[in-house]
Formats: C-alpha cells, structure tokens, sequence
C-alpha cells in the first residue's frame, strides 16, 4: 500500500497537504485551505469534469470545517464539500459519487435555470418558501420535530402553486444530477456503489425525522424513493463491483486522519485511533493532536516516523515544518520545509508557509527571502490574505514603513476591515511619489474601501 500511495504522490506534484490552520470565517461558515485535501479533491473530480464537458481548471472544490455530511454547488462552478462528509465517508468512491452528483448541477446549468424559474414567483412567496423549506430541512435533519412543524406552517402559510412548483422542479433536478452522475461515473468507469453507499446513509439518518412530513414541501427526492431509484441503476452497471486503488484508499484515510486531529479533542482522537495503533494514518492523527496541543515531544518523534516510512511524502515534511513554526521555533522549521519545497516547488500555500518560517526569524536578510518566496506565492494564491500580512511584517523587519503600511492595507482590504484599509492606504500614500504604481495602489485600496 505504501508503494501505491508512493506512485500517487510521484504523479500529482502539483499539490501539496497545507495546516487546516489556514482557514476564514465565510457567510457564517469556516472555509478551510488545505492543500493536500484539495489536491485529493482534484484527483477525485477531475476526471468526472472532463467527461461532463467541464473545464477542469475552471471548477472549484472548496472545503468547509462543518461535521455535518453535506455538499452543495453555488456561485457559479464552484463545490462545496463539509469536511464531516469526508470524515464520514469509508471509501474514496463515496466521495467521488457526490461529486459526481454536484458535477450534474453544475453541467445541467441547474443554478441558472433555478434562478429562471424563481423569478417567476413574487418576492413574498420566493422568501416566505425559501425561509419555511429551510425550516422544515432543517427540524428534519436535526431530528427537531418542532422545527420541522414550524417550518410546515410557514411554508403553508405562504404557499401557492409557484411555491409548490418551485420545489418540485428543485428535486427534478436533484433526480436529473443523480442521473447525469451515474452516467459520468460509468464513462470514467467507476462504481456507482459509493454514490448509493453515502445516499443511503443519508437515507437511513433523516428516515425518523422525514417519516410524516409532505414529500411535496421537499427540495430533493424522498430518502427511500430515491435509493430505490439509484440502486436499479447502479447495480447495472459492469463497474459496480469495482474497489478504489489502495493507495487512493490510504490517501483518503490520512486525509480523514488530518481533519480529525485538527478539528476534534484530543479524547475524539484517541478514541478514534487508540494509541496502539501505529499504522499510517493513526500516527498522523496522534501527530496534528499533539503538536495542535503544544505536546512537541509527543509529536515530533511521530511525524519523524511518517518520514521515515515515506520520506518522499512532502505532507509530512510541511506538518514538521507547521509544528514548529507554532510552536515558536522558527528556525528549526527551515530544513524541513525546504526540504517539503523541493519535493512540490510550486505550490503557493508551502511557499506562504516557508515566507512565515523566515518571517517568525525576524532578520533583514530573512525578510529580504520571505519577500522574494512571497512573490512566488501570489502567483497560485493571489487572493490568500496571509500574503498580505507577511509582506507588512517583512518589510517591518527591514524598517520600510511605507511598504508595511500597504501590505496591511492590502490585507485589511481582503479581509474585509474597511476602516483599517482606508487608514493604512491613506498613510502607504503620504510616503509615495504621486502616480507612482505604489501610489496607485493606495488610492484605488481607498476607492474601493470607500465605495463598497
């Protein structure tokens, strides 16, 4: 397995496992960066966007830090998924049915034609539906009978034939992406089992809870109804008996490993992998638990061991590297981040993390590189925030108080401090020469603070 997953890694070089540390508060929910479950996410999605017709390059997989099973399509080509489904999920094949599933929306231009077939309704109707269905999705998946009763009521309260319409032609096109999903999974030859695997347990988990209510006040298919349709289907299929590779399966299993020791207690961990357990996986969720907790006699013995076992896994070089850069030991994350950087010399969030590393050491000559590694950064992740802020804190080191002062304007800005930008860029200004490109900058940091 271990050869398996060594090949993987060999043939996708141009990812990289980030610290889930990296994460932003987004619309009341924490969107996580994190290289290696994006690049994950990329092996799983590519392939079902090149046979829906879909540029790969131009559709997104965002993680969100939530445990609940979910994933969903919105803004555009853009998919959702809730590290809860990932941590959920046996198999990298239930992933995979998922996304196949939200490929279908996204192929089916079904958030368009949504749009279309809401403008149909009065604004009243649209919000007193959308806020009731909320409500009864909602109780039902919370097991809240009263959530559900209210959001009936104010569903009844406020419908008419366009609410009713609009929902059934939402699970008209959750049926159709479940179609178009198989059809996608069958021409990459894939198994549709993971697709019925995950749906079902979907199933199994609302049944109480959906038992009594309207199947005509539900966005998707009823639970049981759509099994039945989905297991005639997949089980025709000549893939459906096919497994995952080994090493997809052991890359699927650290990824869980990972999300759970960054986002569970440690009393979670240990109990999810008991401290016997020294396979792979296990001794990486020990690892993120200890060094998460500032247990560094505990953690680095355990990620020297992952290197040990797979020293061409630059996953396990960044975590040491992440370890004690938190830990406060700046220098010491030097070798093993470089180290991380030749083994995937492009990937941004690696280059934001070594720009960190020298950042922490405080030195001019330090500074002068974490500005030189940033520069390569913004070509990958031009819109990661912490850019911005190691930029200011290098050209603090080197006492270039201009150049700090728009770097914080320019983080304030994408981080949405409006004041902050305005007054940061304001200061940058007084020190540059008008219609200098610094001076531009500044001026349109301050026009677009201003107007938005």
């Amino acid at each position: 397995m271990k050869n398996a997953l060594r090949l993987l890694i060999s043939g996708c070089a141009i990812t990289v496992w980030a610290s889930l540390a990296h994460s932003a508060e987004s619309g009341g929910f924490r969107l996580l960066r994190d290289a290696e479950i994006e690049g994950l996410l990329r092996i799983y999605s590519k392939p079902l966007f090149k046979v829906a017709g879909l540029n790969p390059s131009a559709v997104k997989v965002y993680l969100i830090g939530d445990q609940r099973i979910n994933a969903f399509v919105a803004g555009g080509q853009r998919i959702f998924i809730n590290t809860g489904l990932l941590t959920r999920a046996e198999t990298p094949n239930e992933v995979i049915g998922v996304l196949a599933h939200e490929t279908g929306h996204i192929a089916g231009g079904h958030l368009a034609r949504l749009d279309t077939e809401l403008s149909r309704a009065s604004t009243e109707r649209i919000i007193g539906m959308l806020i009731g269905a909320a409500a009864v999705v909602g109780g039902a998946a919370t097991g809240k009978e009263g959530a559900t009763a209210v959001g009936r009521g104010v569903v009844l309260g406020s419908q008419g034939v366009a609410q009713r319409g609009l929902l059934a032609y939402q699970r008209s096109m959750e049926a159709t992406a479940d179609e178009s999903a198989l059809r996608y999974l069958n021409a990459t030859g894939q198994s549709g089992r993971g697709m019925l695997t995950m749906f079902d347990r979907l199933a199994r988990d609302s049944l109480a809870s959906t038992r009594d209510l309207d199947p005509y006040l539900f966005s998707h298919p009823m639970p049981l109804e759509r099994i039945r349709t989905l297991e005639k289907s997949t089980r025709s299929s000549p893939h459906f008996g096919k497994r995952d590779i080994p090493g997809l399966q052991l890359r699927h299993d650290l990824a869980q490993a990972k999300i759970i020791g960054y986002e569970e207690t440690p009393q979670v961990v240990f109990r999810k992998y008991v401290k016997s357990d020294t396979s792979l996986p296990a001794r990486y969720a020990h690892a993120v638990s200890y060094y998460r907790r500032g247990d560094m006699r505990a953690a680095i013995p355990l990620i020297d061991s992952l290197i040990a076992d797979l020293p061409e896994n630059p996953y396990f070089w960044e975590l040491k590297a992440q370890a004690y850069v938190e830990a406060g030991q700046a220098a010491k994350a030097l070798a093993p981040v470089e180290q991380a950087r030749k083994l995937l010399p492009n990937n941004g969030l690696l280059q934001i993390l070594h720009a960190q590393a020298l950042v922490n050491i405080g030195t001019p000559a330090a500074a002068d590189k974490a500005l030189s590694v940033l520069r390569l950064a913004r070509k990958t992740e031009p819109d990661t925030p912490t850019i911005f802020k190691f930029e200011a804190q290098a050209h603090a080191a080197k006492r270039d108080v201009p150049r700090a002062e728009l770097a914080t304007a320019e983080y304030a800005w994408i981080t949405g401090d409006k004041p902050l930008a305005i007054e940061k860029a304001k200061r940058a200004q007084a020190f540059f020469k008008r219609g200098s490109r610094e001076w531009l900058r500044a001026s349109d940091i301050m026009t677009f603070a201003k107007n938005k």
